[in-house]
């Protein structure tokens, strides 16, 4: 499987979890008696760029959809791009630590 598969399959993932946490948060807020414990962990890099990119962009009375539209997105490019960057950084340095070991016997 090559580089961009994987990291676009993370995203939807990180994708979907996070739609079903944010749910789940949402439907059972009253149960527990606050946000789904955990909640934040699931959706920190859809909040990450809540709070970094979006916010300075929008005003707070952004409404409901558009505004899960926005976590949603964040969520799917901060894990796709992470997972993109470190596939590439693992397969750099396997790489160079293979060649490395290669040609220590010359």
């Amino acid at each position: 499987m090559n580089l961009s598969k994987i990291a676009i399959y993370s995203g939807l993932t990180s994708m979907i979890i996070g739609l079903i946490a944010f749910s789940v948060s949402w439907n059972f807020f009253d149960f527990f008696k606050g946000p789904l414990p955990g909640y934040h962990i699931f959706l920190y890099p859809g909040n990450l760029t809540l709070t970094y990119l979006w916010h300075p962009i929008f005003t707070e009375e952004v409404n409901f959809w558009p505004k899960l539209f926005m976590l949603l997105l964040g969520q799917f490019i901060v894990v796709t791009s992470s997972v993109a960057v470190i596939i590439k950084l693992k397969h750099f340095f396997g790489t160079k630590n293979n060649y490395n070991q290669n040609n220590q016997g010359k």
